[in-house]
């Protein structure tokens, strides 16, 4: 634990508020040259972060699937402190994966030596352990058996799980088999019945019953079903939230039930996360989520393959090579290969995974010229056998010095929902924490962030950011601004690895 000892920072019972100057620039461009004039500005920032965690329920859809039941199943284990015999020995839970759980950031330097904090000691923040989770699935199945159907933990585990998950029913789901896979039908026991207008009253309520049947102070809903397909955007259809209210009315077919639940969640005020890489907030979803200042965040979770991406090609443009040719191959066999082996369904996934370098490349107009862009293809293939455990496979051919090659292949086993589950435990609480921060800037009105929540592009693969803003997909980047954020809260400067103590 630490204090900010600061004449700029103010400990309440109910707030800590700091004082914060933001340092950044201004740039001018010249007329008729291409010179810049750059301008240092400053602008006092107010932060105020409410200090009480809430009783938080996280709701998610796609409870039974492999990546709800191995969350569930892993919060209950950390909770109960159950642990499991495997062949390397007894294994003990764990929040691995977790960025806010279980890595740390750098504090200062005491006697020449850096100290270090764990992540969550930045600000107050909802224990993981204390979370009620619930949702809905197209699936009946209980958790307990969703659990040994996903066939993600070991057996000795799940064993002891069992009666903690059994009880665990999804509530009936908004289904439509356009929109994803013909091979997911058979699943689908569990589905609501009725227009477009009453699905959305019957998410609503089960909003509301969830919330006081638990006794919660916060509800956040996040997206791990199946994959859908992009949905069409036509104006007068889905472009704007009045045309998307009155297409509702209409019984359009061309609206996913990702954006239905969307709009459920925004209009009874609930944040809801988009894991998965489907236009889920078309732009009529988005203006309802500015008009009601409800907060939204997406798409897709990056855990394996595309984080790999964003961290090389960020190293690779950094260090002045050029990359020219960028293949990246997977397969795995859980119920998302399934669903992504319909080509409709995988071009949700292509899109999503092959934007991921282009805020790099068009940082460096050194190496790339206005339009040029390295070749990029993303494969994805259905193999039932390897399960759980997707194997992702890269090549990276870049362009050196007096036109050399260097080439890195790359093998990467992801255990996917082993992976993914920590990042949905991150989304969550990263969310809940930026519904307890205001600012002001220059003795201005508080207010919150922006209700398109950027602030959570460290975990997605194609970050949702608000209109008119860049998009940043380097990972250290995004990294950072999580980190420097959450220091400015304490009203300490951004981590900027200066050291001039030492110089």
């Amino acid at each position: 634990k630490f204090n900010v000892s600061s004449p700029n920072v103010v400990y309440s019972d109910e707030y800590i508020t700091s004082k914060y100057a933001y340092n950044t620039t201004e740039l001018i461009p010249e007329q008729g040259s291409d010179e810049w004039t750059v301008k240092p500005v400053t602008k006092t920032y107010t932060f105020r972060t409410k200090r009480k965690v809430p009783k938080l329920g996280v709701m998610l859809v796609g409870l039974g699937g492999n990546n709800g039941s191995t969350l569930v199943a892993g919060v209950i284990a950390n909770r109960e402190g159950i642990s499991w015999r495997t062949s390397k020995g007894v294994q003990h839970p764990n929040y691995f994966g977790s960025l806010l759980q279980a890595a740390t950031c750098r504090l200062g330097n005491y006697n020449g030596e850096e100290v270090h904090i764990p992540f969550k000691s930045m600000l107050p923040s909802v224990n993981p352990n204390d979370i009620v989770i619930g949702g809905w699935d197209i699936s009946s199945m209980n958790l307990a058996d969703a659990m040994a159907r996903s066939e993600v933990l070991d057996y000795d585990l799940q064993r002891q799980l069992v009666p903690y998950m059994k009880d665990i029913v999804p509530l009936p789901a908004i289904y439509d088999p356009d929109f994803i896979a013909a091979n997911q039908e058979s699943r689908a026991d569990n589905t609501l019945t009725g227009s477009k207008t009453e699905q959305i009253a019957k998410i609503r309520q089960d909003l509301q019953n969830f919330k006081s049947n638990n006794h919660l102070d916060q509800v956040i809903v996040l997206w791990t079903a199946n994959t859908e397909r992009f949905s069409e955007v036509v104006v007068g259809l889905n472009d704007t939230y009045d045309n998307l209210k009155a297409s509702i009315e209409r019984e359009e077919p061309e609206l996913s039930p990702s954006t239905l639940f969307a709009l459920a969640c925004i209009e009874e005020g609930v944040p809801f996360i988009n894991g998965s890489p489907q236009n889920t907030f078309v732009p009529g979803v988005i203006e309802a989520a500015i008009q009601k200042k409800s907060v939204i965040a997406g798409d897709d979770f990056k855990s394996g393959q595309t984080k790999m991406k964003s961290v090389l090609v960020d190293f690779l443009i950094g260090a002045g090579l050029k990359p020219r040719s960028i293949v990246s191959y997977n397969h795995l066999g859980n119920n998302d290969g399934c669903n992504l082996s319909a080509p409709q369904t995988f071009r949700s996934k292509e899109i999503s995974k092959s934007n991921v370098v282009d805020d790099m490349v068009a940082s460096n107009s050194l190496l790339y010229a206005p339009g040029e862009h390295p070749d990029h293809v993303v494969v994805i293939k259905y193999v039932p056998y390897v399960g759980d455990s997707k194997r992702a496979m890269d090549e990276y051919i870049s362009e050196i010095f007096m036109g050399g090659q260097n080439t890195i292949v790359m093998h990467n086993t992801c255990e996917d929902s082993l992976l993914a589950a920590p990042i949905i435990l991150d989304l969550v609480l990263l969310a809940e924490i930026a519904t307890r921060i205001e600012f002001a800037i220059d003795g201005e009105e508080f207010h919150g962030f922006h209700p398109v929540c950027a602030l959570l592009s460290f975990l997605t693969k194609a970050p949702l950011v608000p209109p008119g803003t860049p998009v940043v997909n380097a990972l250290a980047k995004q990294r950072a601004m999580i980190e420097n954020i959450f220091r400015a809260c304490l009203g300490l400067s951004p981590e900027n690895n200066m050291m001039m103590e030492f110089k």
